[in-house]
């Protein structure tokens, strides 16, 4: 490559573009904490207390006419940030793509949600992906569908993941 391109080399690779990354000997650990602790403080939740997942498994979110609308600016300044933090935290992605539906007309039982998925990012701010250098070469992947999971439009949300060895494929 220093063939084609001028270079140099500065150092090991430690941060871009918001991903912090770890090289050690058996692998590498890219994580985006330092951007999610920013997230959390920008938006004024980094005192509140942790929840233990994103999103809440027995309330779906629904375009709740009824209730009152918020600022949308605030709301997709929040949806922005989130979905950038999605390239590394795929445990949030989910989350995060219910609440970016209602970015339109955003209702504060969004807010609420939105504001959740933050509590969440507080008190996993240090999780990130592991590479190992010792895995095999087997491909695996893994989808799944909720079936019409959305009560305003009976849409189903899917998604799925590769798995090189024990290595998640983004």
């Amino acid at each position: 490559m220093k063939r084609e391109f001028e270079m140099s080399m500065v150092g090991e690779f430690n941060y871009f573009l918001g991903l912090q990354v770890k090289q050690r000997n058996d692998g590498i650990f890219i994580s985006q904490e330092k951007y999610a602790k920013n997230l959390v403080k920008r938006f004024g939740l980094d005192s509140k207390k942790h929840t233990s997942t994103p999103m809440s498994s027995s309330r779906k979110l629904s375009l709740d006419a009824a209730c009152v609308d918020i600022d949308p600016t605030l709301y997709q300044s929040m949806i922005g940030s989130l979905i950038y933090l999605t390239a590394n935290g795929l445990d949030i992605a989910f989350s995060v793509r219910v609440c970016a539906c209602f970015h339109s007309a955003p209702k504060e039982s969004h807010l609420i949600a939105v504001k959740r998925i933050i509590r969440y990012i507080n008190g996993t701010s240090n999780y990130g992906i592991w590479y190992s250098k010792d895995s095999n070469d087997c491909l695996a992947g893994y989808s799944d569908a909720d079936w019409a999971g959305c009560i305003d439009d009976r849409k189903s949300t899917s998604g799925g993941c590769f798995y090189l060895g024990n290595n998640l494929v983004l």
